[in-house]
């Protein structure tokens, strides 16, 4: 393989069955990182906030448009 990069794209719904067919093999290792308590709060704090106040939530295409133009979201 060298020093050549590949791109894939996997559909979504074969990537579970080919990750596992490969570690199977033992070609590949997953690493399962927990996720810090900090981003658990924030997370929290983002949907508590979301149930008070819904007129507050963007869409995702609006977020990527604020964020292209550089907005303050």
């Amino acid at each position: 393989m060298g020093d050549n990069i590949y791109h894939i794209k996997i559909k979504k719904e074969y990537a579970s069955a080919i990750i596992e067919d490969l570690k199977q093999v033992d070609a590949i290792e997953i690493i399962e990182d927990t996720i810090p308590e900090w981003q658990k709060t924030e997370v929290r704090k983002r949907i508590a906030e979301m149930k008070l106040n819904p007129s507050s939530v963007i869409s995702e295409s609006e977020f990527f448009t604020a964020l292209e133009k550089d907005e303050e979201i």
